[in-house]
């Protein structure tokens, strides 16, 4: 299939559309990467970060952490040392990128991401299985990293870390 010049640039334009808020542009680099800033940790699994000026509710994509701060579910097993463990990686101000998948927002309109620390390019999301503090949670289709999730969760519960061991 050949990409005329006025298709490219159609393209472009659309997607130029879905990244722009009133007043900030949310470019991502050559890598598909959005760098951005750490405002608030909601639990294990969801984080808060600034791009710009524009705020974005982030559900970290291929983990589910115990719950701590559902409305109509009570706090589970290691969930608060899950949330704890996210808000020591990920205090306010941290120099965070994401990336996703192939789902932009899940039903809650939430932004699915893989995140990763800046200044070590710790992945967060895997870390948290890693350390068990999550289990892995394959969602379609945003599964590119489940086998890299399942993988350390093998890991973690063989060597009955975090949640394996008091849950």
């Amino acid at each position: 299939m050949r990409v005329t010049s006025r298709a490219l640039a159609s393209l472009v334009a659309a997607l130029s559309v879905v990244l722009v808020s009133c007043t900030t542009r949310i470019t991502p680099d050559a890598g598909g990467r959005v760098s951005g800033t750490v405002t608030r940790v909601v639990d294990g699994d969801t984080i808060y970060v600034a791009f710009g000026n524009r705020v974005e509710q982030i559900r970290l994509i291929g983990v589910d952490t115990p719950e701590t701060v559902h409305p109509t579910k009570p706090v589970e097993c290691w969930g608060p040392q899950a949330s704890q463990q996210t808000k020591t990686w990920l205090p306010k101000g941290t120099t965070v990128y994401v990336t996703r998948d192939i789902e932009a927002r899940d039903k809650f309109g939430r932004l699915l991401a893989y995140v990763y620390r800046s200044s070590d390019n710790l992945f967060v999301n895997e870390e948290l299985v890693a350390g068990g503090w999550a289990r892995p949670y394959p969602y379609e289709p945003n599964t590119s990293l489940q086998a890299v999730f399942a993988k350390a969760a093998y890991r973690a519960q063989t060597s009955h870390l975090g949640l394996w061991a008091h849950c």
